[in-house]
């Protein structure tokens, strides 16, 4: 335990601390224009492997929510366009990638079934972006590797094993459930300052619920469970509704329709 305490307080010596939108502190080994170019290779290559939908009215009204939100997502990533594809697949998912990429899967149109919804997941994929939560993710990847590089060069099998456990579920996982906790309230945030009423977030994780299926308990999970999420959620509309009221008493509600 001592060894494992010591080499991870010389890692962590070693790396500049940065601060996440809310606050929290985060590790990032990499320069945006490194994550930016990351993702954006992995954007090409998936564009070449999962065929892209070619129905005009989804591919107008899925931009239509991406671009009204990013007006709104504060993103210091030193993006200067980003790009939205939907990926005509039946999976329930969507993403975001550094460099200013947005991914949609044709699938989630059948949960997120409202542009309010849509806005939700929409939203809170772009925080992970602007939150530089795959940097982070990478970099703990990093410290996780170099510690065990250490440990086992000293010839400590033991201590590499204790690391490894300490990696798995005392420092990645925490942290990936707090980027999704993170990104939850800063989508929050964005899609109501869009004009997207924020209650569809809610009523989106209660979809995602009853969808039902094994998942795993929250503890061993990179996601909140849906109740949390749920609960967390609820607890910061006051101010999302007070955000989405102004823009809909100025009459700036965005029309996205498909």
């Amino acid at each position: 335990m001592r060894i494992k305490i010591t080499i991870l307080f010389f890692l962590f010596l070693m790396v500049d601390c940065a601060t996440s939108p809310l606050g929290r502190k985060q590790l990032l080994l990499n320069d945006d224009a490194e994550m930016n170019q990351m993702g954006a290779d992995a954007f090409n290559d998936m564009k070449t492997k999962v065929p892209i939908e070619k129905s005009a009215s989804i591919n107008n009204y899925v931009k239509c929510i991406s671009y009204a939100s990013l007006k709104f997502a504060n993103d210091t990533t030193g993006v200067d366009q980003w790009e939205v594809v939907v990926f005509r697949d039946p999976a329930i998912n969507a993403f975001a990638l550094p460099g200013g990429k947005i991914g949609v899967y044709t699938g989630i149109l059948s949960v997120a079934n409202t542009a309010d919804k849509l806005a939700a997941v929409i939203g809170h994929e772009i925080a992970h972006v602007t939150s530089r939560h795959g940097n982070e993710r990478v970099s703990q990847s990093t410290i996780a590797q170099g510690g065990l590089s250490v440990i086992q060069g000293m010839g400590y099998e033991s201590a590499a094993g204790a690391l490894g456990a300490g990696a798995t579920y005392g420092v990645i996982l925490p942290f990936s459930r707090k980027h999704e906790s993170e990104a939850d309230l800063l989508g929050l945030e964005i899609m109501s300052k869009a004009g997207f009423d924020p209650q569809a977030s809610v009523a989106l994780w209660e979809g995602m619920k009853a969808l039902g299926g094994e998942k795993p308990h929250e503890l061993m999970s990179t996601h909140p469970s849906d109740d949390t999420r749920i609960k967390d959620l609820k607890d910061n509309l006051p101010k999302a509704l007070l955000n989405y009221s102004m823009v809909k008493d100025k009459g700036a509600l965005p029309s996205c329709k498909l």
